[in-house]
């Protein structure tokens, strides 16, 4: 992506998309942020963007975490798994 860095909505998105598109699944989860200890490219440490891709598009979320390395690491893969289970439950009410 020319010009957009890294820590971005359009980078998770492309990541998500890309990864749905690869694997040819029905959902797909990107992450993409500052874990710390410092701030990094002028995004605070603990700013993470989430790019979730299904059928009908993909959208993105930014969350700020509190905490050192380790623990903004752990609560963005708990929220990415988070992301995936409500959009898979999603899907699954949607075909019941």
């Amino acid at each position: 992506l020319d010009g957009v860095g890294p820590v971005s909505p359009e980078c998770a998105a492309q990541m998500a998309r890309g990864a749905r598109d690869l694997l040819k699944t029905d959902l797909a989860v990107s992450v993409t942020g500052v874990a710390g200890p410092g701030p990094d490219g002028g995004h605070p440490a603990g700013s993470v963007w989430f790019g979730l891709a299904a059928k009908d598009g993909v959208r993105t979320e930014n969350v700020q975490f509190a905490g050192d390395r380790p623990a903004v690491r752990a609560a963005a893969v708990e929220h990415a798994l988070g992301l995936l289970l409500a959009a898979a439950e999603a899907a699954s009410a949607k075909t019941r």
